[in-house]
């Protein structure tokens, strides 16, 4: 089993940033793939980015590219994503979620485990 702990939403204006973490227990961090998925009011999860367990491979959604970064410490047993230039269509839950696959996925439904969720809200 993996626990996963999401910190870091908030409200913020348009244009602002924030930076969400997620902490990691109960499996070897470092053999786990790690993602970010939203959910906006009245919408389906919605892949976000995800890091390979090195931190050297990365995909995000298309629409994010530019303006949000995934990373992680595998010291710390910690993934971030930092979200520059928000726009009021980010608001949403933001989840952590873990595969153990050895693949990186944009399918939502691929990841095993997932974190409670974070707040984020960006006023226009």
């Amino acid at each position: 089993q993996v626990q996963l702990v999401e910190s870091g939403g908030g409200l913020v204006q348009a244009g602002g940033s924030l930076r969400l973490s997620c902490a990691a227990s109960g499996r070897t961090f470092s053999n786990l793939v790690m993602a970010w998925v939203r959910q906006a009011p009245g919408k389906e999860r919605e892949f976000v980015a995800t890091i390979n367990w090195s931190g050297g491979r990365t995909y995000y959604a298309d629409s994010l590219k530019g303006r949000f970064t995934i990373s992680r410490d595998n010291a710390k047993n910690t993934v971030y994503l930092q979200m520059n230039s928000l726009k009021p269509e980010d608001t949403a839950v933001y989840y952590c979620a873990a595969s153990s696959k050895t693949f990186l996925t944009i399918v939502v439904a691929t990841y095993d485990y997932w974190g409670q969720g974070t707040q984020v809200t960006i006023s226009s």
